[in-house]
């Protein structure tokens, strides 16, 4: 009896031990494990007048690395993430004349992105509490 109670204190120290780490590996897993797709820019849903090419998108790279479509060009430049701190660089972009005005519109919310919060279905980037863009997993 004493073997089992110790045995169940040892794995209740472990449940709770790793639970603490294993929240901060979501949020770096999470964002290399999916492509995200905009689902909402500046609280509102994107506008597909704007957008006429595709919707915005970002895939987090391994190292770092940020790749994306910002609804006509493409991109490739980094990200930092320490705790819920982000910060979003888009780097070198192609340069096809775009329609509809969300591609700018894209390109300057993610500049001012600082924070980020990380489910499995929904990735909220924001400016302190003020949501910049929500993304959701990109159905390929």
């Amino acid at each position: 009896m004493k073997h089992v109670k110790i045995l169940s204190l040892g794995l209740l120290i472990l449940f709770f031990s790793s639970c603490g780490s294993t929240e901060k590996l979501n949020t770096g897993s999470l964002l290399t494990g999916n492509t995200w797709e905009l689902s909402s820019l500046m609280g509102e849903d994107p506008d597909l007048n704007k957008f006429r090419d595709g919707l915005p998108s970002l895939s987090f790279l391994d190292g770092g690395k940020l790749a994306g479509f910002a609804g006509c060009n493409n991109f490739s430049g980094g990200f930092s993430l320490e705790g819920n701190s982000i910060q979003l660089d888009p780097g070198a972009m192609t340069r096809k004349a775009c329609q509809g005005g969300g591609e700018d519109e894209f390109i300057s919310a993610m500049s001012r992105v600082k924070n980020i919060k990380a489910g499995k279905d929904k990735l909220t980037l924001l400016d302190g509490t003020t949501e910049i863009m929500t993304l959701i997993p990109k159905l390929e």
